[in-house]
């Protein structure tokens, strides 16, 4: 989670660079400008778009990663509730096999406390 946060506040500062480059040409455009100051232009800007559009890549590429894990970490999730479930019906037959035969216990001492008492 935190490296597609930080791949998206790149991305972010990214376009806003260009947002801002793309601004001071254009005030610099009024005031005039030669061919080779405007090639330089075009081709800076053909540099920012390919950066954003390798930063793009990253931030799918993290948000992948980050839904491709959360996924196994659902279905380990799963697995661990499974085995807690299955545990725990485990020690309820257990508790109720020794509550079975605590009570036969009982019922026994009881029926011989009986038959000593006649």
């Amino acid at each position: 989670v935190r490296a597609t946060e930080d791949a998206e506040q790149k991305l972010a500062m990214l376009m806003q660079y260009r947002e801002d480059y793309v601004l001071r040409f254009q005030v610099k455009l009024s005031a005039g400008v030669s061919a080779s100051g405007y090639r330089n232009f075009q081709q800076f800007l053909d540099k920012l778009d390919e950066a954003i559009k390798g930063q793009q890549r990253v931030v799918q590429d993290a948000t992948r990663r980050v839904g491709n894990e959360r996924t196994a970490w659902q279905g380990c999730e799963r697995k661990r509730m499974s085995y807690d479930i299955l545990a725990e019906r485990t020690l309820k037959v257990q508790q109720l096999k020794e509550s079975r035969r605590d009570q036969k216990q009982t019922d026994e001492f009881a029926a011989r406390q009986l038959l000593y008492k006649r």
